[in-house]
């Protein structure tokens, strides 16, 4: 199982660049809502896809709402937004 840290790390060296604020968000959204790293990177990946870049916003919302949901793996949170049509992948 990859952390947060190892995922930031593979997107950065795929080149993707996170803005300033990016990191922190990343990590608020984390510790706010107590995801797991499987939870976290699923919203980080679900937002990358649906915002093109970084949001941090609507990423801290998805995470909250898959939270709610007691949504609890990468598998389940894609199914989630596709069942509710969140987010068009």
């Amino acid at each position: 199982m990859q952390t947060v840290d190892e995922y930031i790390s593979f997107l950065l060296g795929k080149g993707f660049q996170f803005q300033e604020d990016a990191v922190g968000f990343i990590y608020f959204g984390k510790h706010y809502t107590n995801a797991s790293d499987e939870l976290v990177i699923a919203a980080i990946e679900l937002t990358l896809k649906a915002q093109r870049q970084f949001e941090g916003s609507f990423y801290i919302s998805l995470l909250e709402t898959l939270m709610k949901n007691e949504v609890k793996s990468r598998k389940d949170a894609i199914n989630f937004v596709k069942k509710n049509e969140l987010i068009s992948i």
